[in-house]
């Protein structure tokens, strides 16, 4: 397994939520692949939660990038905290998701 985004090309966020790219494979091929982050990320009073369901549920304003010198997957959002204001907040998505031959893993 790899780092996804290293190993990926047109890597993007649809719906706010549905991670997808062409992802490498072991052959050295390229696979479409996506995943529904809001099978793994929560909201947890405005912040981003591994493990967490359906963060996009109480989320607006959501993007995604690749960032940084060492280019890092970023997702940023607003998330709705407890006292529902809107909280700015970020997560590293290569914190846990990997490329295992031309589909996307979470960890």
């Amino acid at each position: 397994m790899s780092n996804f985004y290293v190993s990926s090309e047109d890597i993007r966020v649809d719906d706010g939520h549905i991670l997808k790219a062409r992802l490498r494979t072991e052959d050295g091929g390229e696979s479409h692949s996506e995943v529904d982050l809001n099978q793994f990320i929560g909201n947890d009073n405005g912040r981003f939660e591994w493990g967490g369901v359906n963060f996009a549920e109480t989320a607006r304003n959501i993007s995604f990038a690749i960032e940084g010198g060492d280019s890092v997957p970023v997702l940023r959002a607003e998330l709705q905290n407890l006292d529902g204001d809107w909280v700015g907040a970020d997560v590293n998505l290569g914190e846990r998701i990997s490329n295992d031959n031309g589909q996307f893993r979470f960890a």
